[in-house]
């Protein structure tokens, strides 16, 4: 303290966006510059979770989307629409995905 004021210190913790500009240090679950990406979307995304999305995709929940959009467009459906055991729409995508 100098003649009775109080410095204010800045926090090192920020968003990962921040993380990833380079103005602040780290973010609350501590990833730095280096654990940090841009996805195709243009949104900054650990490279960890990145990864495993990619794996996930390969490894069969995109085979599934695939099926589900197929049967969508097959029994024309737009908007939203659950994908219930039994309905028309599960049994097409279930039919597409074997």
């Amino acid at each position: 303290m100098k003649d009775g004021k109080v410095v204010a210190k800045t926090s090192v913790v920020g968003t990962r966006l921040q993380v990833f500009r380079g103005t602040k240090e780290r973010t609350v679950g501590g990833l730095t510059k280096k654990d940090l990406m841009r996805n195709k979307h243009g949104k900054v995304v650990s490279k960890k979770a990145h990864a495993r999305g990619k794996k996930l995709v390969s490894s069969g929940i995109g085979k599934w989307a695939k099926a589900v959009m197929k049967a969508r467009k097959e029994l024309n459906i737009t908007g939203f629409c659950a994908v219930k055991k039994g309905t028309k729409l599960y049994n097409l995508a279930r039919s597409y995905y074997d």
